[in-house]
């Protein structure tokens, strides 16, 4: 057997031609002990993804954590699986990390809309895209997995590949930095009011004479993570966007409503007046919809750059193989296919609100799914899932939607409700299918079977999409933003909201909405990322100040690095720490909400030093110094043999 993965794993040889790293196709990873270890990550990664998703707008993609957990729970319970065993672990948790980053960015918009949903509507809608999307991906296996071998070099699937081989020798180091990271997220979550509320975690300030401005910062492990993961260039961005809102555009506003007249009320809280807004006023009914515009701006332009590849992509479809074709015989994916298509189309009966809006709706779903899937496939093996622009996408699919739903005369809220929800279907079926296709490469690379990945894939997706409905059901309370520091900023899902309300309605701040509009373009002009400062300018500074920390301790550890190699394997250390701070960040935090909800937790909150900004400070230090003591002090022998 190879002990690493060969060139023509990268190309260089025909699809048809790659052998991969395991040679003999009879071999099988799966068991029931595999599949129990895939259902729990799966869950767990789900859970997590959808807290951290709506904490901070931003989620991390689980192969490669899911690739080294796995080799410890296979080595533990499936060890003569080996690397096929550690793969179907690996996909089974980007399934269910997949399935929330699709269902954050719609889903929790109904509630934001001041509507509900049932759990049977969410569970009917998320299975429905999961099969959907899993179907329609499977369509195009041939083209998008073998015959474009080489052309599409899917580099986070590569990552995971070269992980999981790497782990045939030994795990140990990466295995021990998660760890490392999971029990300081833990702990500092578990004191913070993320959970136990002994102490405060926010420092705050801010200016009260003519120019008004507030900056907060969250001490929050599962933030830094992220920032450390992402790194300088996403993290420094968001936080312009952010330095623009609080300390740019809010202090600007703030100036000019003084001067308002005394009957001058805020156009959406008639028992406001203009002249007496507080900060956090002024960012919810003003700054929030130029953010709005930002990221309608964002997502019209990412979609017209995806015409050629949409265009690129239906062309070679048309002219593709069938799946069938492949050697394995198998059309399994037809089935799946057509289940999601039952399934998309019960659900449109279960959420709409007539006969004719079950079928309009369920055929512009089915439609733009089939169409942005077949994009995410593509976009995938190009970019990662990381970097998926799923956020344009889903715009453009809503946007159109919503127009057509506004030509039929279907308006009220109900109606906004039953729109969301096919949304909601729709992102669903475009997320999973940047994550089946990434897995389904790897299982080529490794030389898993590809019929045995799709049901692995599908279950752990299932999985996802009740676990994820069920946190959103049980938080329906947490999910209303209200106040300066709300528990989740959903700023994609608050968007959502926001443009097909708006819309549907006619009374959107259309000054404010331009503004954004022609900010997002400024930032187009010079070449920076319009969604990334967006988010950054729509998200609380809060959070994206200590993503920024966490990137600064990044780059800290690089530049205090001279060899090459040995900044290689602390960055790769700290990648493993950082997955572990939100790993341990999101788990506990989702614990410590769902207690607080629960009434198990909470208490009177704390007082004293504990409460104030320096408890906060104090934190932030521990955090930073635990978190960058472990990486520094990494050795290369550490590592080399992984």
């Amino acid at each position: 057997m190879n002990k690493k993965l060969s060139k023509e794993a990268y190309g260089g040889v025909a699809g048809k031609d790659y052998v991969p790293y395991i040679t003999d196709k009879s071999k099988l990873g799966g068991n029931i002990a595999v599949l129990i270890i895939g259902i729990i990550f799966a869950a767990v990664f789900a859970a997590s993804t959808a807290y951290s998703g709506m904490k901070a707008g931003l989620t991390v993609a689980a192969g490669i954590p899911g690739a080294i957990l796995g080799s410890a729970f296979v080595a533990m319970f499936a060890k003569h699986k080996g690397i096929l065993g550690r793969n179907l672990v690996q996909g089974m948790a980007s399934g269910g990390e997949s399935v929330a980053s699709g269902l954050i960015f719609v889903l929790p918009s109904v509630i934001l809309i001041g509507s509900e949903f049932t759990f049977l509507e969410g569970v009917a809608v998320g299975i429905g895209g999961v099969l959907f999307g899993i179907g329609a991906a499977s369509l195009v296996y041939n083209y998008l997995i073998i015959d474009q071998h080489g052309h599409l070099m899917y580099p986070e699937a590569m990552a995971i590949s070269e992980t999981l081989v790497a782990s045939e020798n030994a795990g140990g180091d990466s295995m021990k930095f998660m760890g490392i990271g999971f029990g300081i997220g833990g702990v500092l979550n578990t004191l913070s009011s993320s959970f136990l509320n002994l102490t405060n975690n926010v420092m705050s300030f801010a200016g009260k004479s003519f120019y008004k401005w507030k900056f907060d910062l969250e001490v929050n492990p599962l933030l830094l993570g992220i920032g450390f993961i992402v790194g300088m260039d996403v993290s420094l961005t968001m936080f312009a966007g952010s330095i623009l809102s609080a300390f740019g555009i809010t202090p600007l506003l703030a100036y000019f409503a003084e001067m308002a007249h005394d009957g001058a009320m805020v156009w959406n809280n008639p028992s406001l007046a203009i002249n007496q807004m507080a900060v956090s006023d002024i960012s919810g009914s003003y700054v929030k919809y130029i953010g709005a515009g930002m990221m309608l701006c964002g997502g019209i332009i990412g979609a017209v750059k995806l015409i050629p590849t949409i265009i690129a992509s239906v062309k070679e479809t048309m002219n593709a193989k069938s799946s069938s074709e492949d050697g394995e015989g198998s059309s399994s994916y037809l089935v799946i296919l057509l289940a999601g298509t039952v399934i998309g189309l019960i659900a449109s009966f279960i959420i709409s609100e007539s006969i004719v809006m079950t079928i309009v709706g369920a055929i512009l779903s089915f439609i733009l799914s089939l169409l942005f899937v077949i994009v995410a496939g593509r976009l995938t093996g190009t970019i990662g899932t990381s970097n998926l622009p799923v956020s344009g996408m889903t715009i453009a699919s809503l946007v159109i939607t919503t127009v057509v739903f506004v030509s039929m005369g279907w308006t009220s809220q109900a109606d906004n409700k039953s729109l969301l929800l096919f949304g909601s279907f729709i992102v669903v079926a475009i997320a999973i299918a940047g994550g089946y296709c990434q897995s389904q490469k790897v299982t080529f690379v490794v030389g898993g079977n590809k019929n045995e990945m799709q049901r692995y894939f599908t279950i752990s997706a299932i999985v996802g999409v009740v676990v994820v409905v069920a946190v959103m059901v049980l938080l329906t309370e947490q999910l209303q933003i209200t106040g300066d520091n709300p528990p989740f900023a959903l700023p994609q899902a608050n968007l959502m909201s926001t443009l097909t309300s708006g819309i549907m309605s006619g009374n959107l701040p259309w000054v404010m909405i331009i503004v954004g509009v022609f900010m997002a373009i400024v930032l187009h002009f010079l070449n920076l990322s319009i969604m990334t400062v967006a988010i950054g300018f729509y998200l609380p500074i809060s959070t994206t100040s200590i993503i920024l920390v966490g990137a600064l301790v990044r780059e800290f550890i690089e530049r205090t690095t001279k060899n090459e190699v040995e900044k290689e394997v602390k960055v790769s250390n700290g990648i493993s720490l950082s997955s572990g701070l939100v790993a341990g960040g999101s788990i506990l935090g989702l614990i410590g909400v769902i207690c607080q909800v629960t009434g198990l937790v909470g208490g009177n909150g704390p007082s004293g030093f504990a409460a104030g900004n320096g408890m906060a400070v104090v934190l932030l230090v521990i955090l930073v110094i635990l978190t960058a003591l472990p990486i520094l002090n990494s050795k290369v022998k550490d590592h080399k043999n992984e």
